[in-house]
């Protein structure tokens, strides 16, 4: 064989010892092996580095996401905190004939206005031009003047005047509505609810010098009258309408005056309460729900000295008006204090004026107040030209501007309280539009004590709605907020302990076999959705309860009781039956023991009702001075812990289980018990994950609504009894959105609970990471 042909063969290399024609051969080689890791590290790379470059995005979409969520929610609810604001229209001379104005006001529209002058004519005008498009002149007797004028609340458009011959003219200002060629058209008139002449007033024909009148939801008419001698007298006008005829029926009763001058009159819209205020700052309160056997209650004084020494004498009350629906009375006085009196009753259930609450005062004495229509606002202005817009149950002055350098007699809001006239001394009509559309709402309204009307000290209150309209709408948040924290926590103290001491057994105790039965079916409870579980437990589990509730007791004591005595006697069992249960199955044997244990408490729930409760437990309760409502946040607790054992049971599993081996076998090894290796060792290295996984639990408590919406009474209380029902914000939110006007104040105060809330899981969220974080720090090292 030639050389060349050994060559070729590679015996001749491979036996002698030749490497020329291997070498070749090995370094293709080793550079196939070497180019292939490179790709592939390339490739890997590559997608490191798309997954990275998504996960970021994610990320930043997240944060993008709940930033704007944050802004929608707080561009919702910054409005609700805007001042008052206006703007002026027009300043004219009062139209129609010169003379004294006694009274103006305008309709919802704001197309036709009224005045009232002193010589007796009704003067209908354009409120924005004071172009006059009606009058009309008032009965009054020639030779007899106007000596007093009122005005009933102004829903109902009523005023009377007292004359100088003791006569008394009750007058009312309404309008017809027509839309000829689809255009609106008002029509303003005169009505006269009684005949269109004066009424006797007055038997003895003194000159009536103050005037009070309302008008009752029946039709009925109190007139209350002081004349120039100081007698105070009440007219009864009571109004019966048959088929073919209205009849009116006139009775008069005269009262026990004050001692002081009389000036001011005021009638509630019930006809029970007479408020007479005199020249000396004080009002008497008059009980006349029967008026032939009227009462004085009491007086008490309005207006406080504190300012007497800066007048140089006593301040006096120059004006007040009832609020709408005639509850409560702002008192106006000569020293610029602005006061809200309230008549309460006190604990011998005897109603008494009270003073709740006081506004920020004028520099001058107060000339004009006059409420809102439809809220519990006010205006008022003094004698130096500045004007005050106020609210009542949120306490704030949303207003306070000086407008005129003169005084202003008269100023009054529009229907809507989106116009405004200012009457000044030399009568000029100022008009203005006016935008104040939230001013039910403060940081007091919503987060403090409000003294409201008809209650007697300050509380927390939600009550956003009712059937009548003079209505004091009630938005506190604590409620809400505590309600949520109530649920919260029930449920909490519910599934916590039960959640994590099971995830921690099935992880570290039970057996695998086992444990790959439990973990998946507890994970499943997750899926199920929770208007059932509300379903289950405001249907049938809260009754379950209110008939068995001594057995709810009698199983948180003897259900450990059980379990503990079960141990006890399954250690004295013998080794051999022992060892006959493979290690991990012992929960299994405690199953029947707990539905027995169950079970037993059940039945003997009647027995324990008889022997320890008197029969009903329920009222056992209620004797002792404890309230039981059928849906509670007991049922509240038990169905929502059921809904948040599987996500506090699925991460508490997991972190235990994921607890290195080498850690637990290094302490058996070291002669620790399974107990012991458990408790310092696998619940520490696993306490960043259990940790989170209870605030996960909480932060979805927390946000929870059907259930709570379903197994609780949803009455919006504030306590943390267990059998008392609750309303959280989710819930509510639920409960009234669909009920609420768009853009109006209860649609954002639901979106600044929805802020509340949002605000309320990020605070825990925080809190929980950075707690996980220094526990993470803190057991690294183990």
């Amino acid at each position: 064989m030639s050389t060349e042909q050994q060559g070729k063969s590679g015996f001749s290399d491979q036996r002698g010892g030749g490497e020329a024609p291997l070498m070749p051969m090995a370094s293709a080689g080793f550079a196939s092996l070497t180019a292939k890791p490179t790709g592939m590290r390339r490739w890997r790379g590559a997608k490191d580095g798309i997954s990275k470059y998504f996960v970021g995005i994610g990320g930043i979409s997240v944060i993008i996401a709940l930033t704007l969520i944050f802004l929608y929610l707080f561009s919702e609810v910054v409005p609700l905190f805007r001042a008052a604001s206006i703007d002026h229209v027009s300043t004219y001379k009062t139209p129609g004939p010169e003379g004294e104005t006694l009274h103006v006001a305008m309709e919802r529209y704001m197309e036709s206005a009224v005045r009232f002058v002193a010589d007796g004519t009704v003067v209908f005008f354009d409120p924005a031009t004071g172009e006059v498009s009606k009058q009309e002149q008032l009965p009054i007797p020639e030779g007899v003047s106007i000596t007093a004028f009122g005005a009933a609340e102004p829903r109902t458009q009523l005023v009377a005047m007292g004359l100088s011959d003791g006569s008394i003219l009750v007058v009312g200002h309404d309008e017809d509505l027509s839309y000829p060629d689809d255009v609106r058209l008002v029509t303003p008139k005169v009505v006269y609810p009684f005949d269109d002449e004066p009424i006797d007033g007055d038997s003895e024909g003194r000159p009536i010098t103050s005037i009070g009148v309302q008008k009752g939801s029946d039709g009925s008419i109190k007139v209350a009258i002081s004349t120039d001698d100081n007698r105070l007298r009440l007219i009864e006008f009571a109004v019966r309408r048959t088929l073919f005829a209205t009849e009116t029926t006139r009775n008069a009763y005269d009262l026990e005056p004050p001692g002081a001058t009389i000036n001011r009159l005021m009638l509630s819209m019930d006809m029970r309460d007479l408020l007479v205020g005199d020249d000396v700052g004080y009002v008497h309160y008059y009980r006349i729900a029967n008026p032939a056997n009227a009462q004085f209650m009491e007086s008490k004084r309005a207006i406080s000295r504190r300012g007497a020494a800066e007048l140089g004498e006593d301040p006096q009350i120059t004006t007040m008006k009832y609020l709408l629906g005639t509850v409560s009375l702002v008192v106006g006085g000569s020293d610029g204090s602005l006061t809200q009196w309230m008549l309460v009753r006190d604990d011998e259930n005897v109603r008494r004026l009270t003073e709740i609450r006081s506004f920020t005062p004028h520099d001058a004495p107060i000339s004009s107040i006059n409420p809102e229509y439809s809220r519990k606002g006010f205006i008022t202005a003094d004698d130096t030209g500045h004007i005050g817009i106020h609210f009542a149950t949120s306490h704030r002055t949303l207003l306070s501007r000086h407008i005129v350098d003169d005084r202003i007699r008269i100023a009054m809001l529009s229907p809507r309280a989106n116009g405004m006239f200012l009457l000044d001394e030399s009568e000029n009509l100022h008009f203005y539009r006016v935008r104040n559309d939230h001013p039910q709402t403060s940081f007091s309204s919503l987060w403090r004590e409000v003294w409201y009307e008809g209650y007697q000290e300050p509380q927390y209150r939600w009550e956003s709605s009712s059937a009548t309209d003079e209505f004091e709408p009630k938005f506190s948040l604590v409620p809400l907020t505590i309600g949520t924290l109530k649920a919260a926590f029930y449920a909490m103290l519910f599934a916590t302990p039960l959640a994590i001491m099971g995830a921690i057994y099935t992880a570290y105790f039970m057996t695998p076999k086992l444990r790959g039965i439990v973990k998946p079916s507890i994970e499943i409870m997750e899926a199920l959705p929770t208007v059932i579980l509300g379903f289950l437990a405001g249907l049938w589990f809260a009754p379950f309860l209110e008939n068995h509730l001594p057995a709810v007791f009698s199983v948180l004591i003897f259900m450990p009781v059980g379990i503990l005595m079960f141990g006890l006697l399954w250690s004295r069992v013998p080794a051999n039956v022992r060892g006959s249960i493979p290690p991990g199955w012992e929960a299994a044997m405690l199953v029947p023991v707990i539905l027995f244990i169950g079970w037993a408490c059940v039945k003997m729930s009647p027995l324990l009702d008889i022997w320890f409760f008197g029969g009903d437990m329920r009222q056992w309760f209620t004797d002792i001075g404890i309230t039981y409502d059928q849906r509670n946040a007991m049922v509240v607790g038990v169905a929502m812990g059921f809904a948040v054992i599987p996500t506090i049971f699925s991460i508490t599993e997991d972190a235990v289980f994921n607890v290195p081996k080498h850690l637990t076998q290094g302490s058996l090894a070291l002669g620790a018990t399974p107990w012991q290796t458990m408790m310092k060792v696998v619940i520490l290295t696993a306490s960043p994950g259990i940790f989170s996984a209870v605030m996960i639990g909480l932060g979805r408590a927390v946000g929870e609504t059907m259930i709570v919406l379903m197994a609780t009474g949803n009455s919006p209380v504030t306590n943390f009894n267990i059998f008392e029902g609750m309303r959280t914000l989710s819930a509510n939110i639920a409960v009234e959105m669909g009920e609420t006007e768009v853009g109006g104040t209860h649609y954002r105060i639901l979106f600044l609970s929805a802020l509340v809330l949002f605000a309320m899981t990020f605070v825990f969220n925080t809190i929980a990471e950075v707690v996980r974080q220094r526990l993470r720090k803190k057991y690294a090292s183990i």
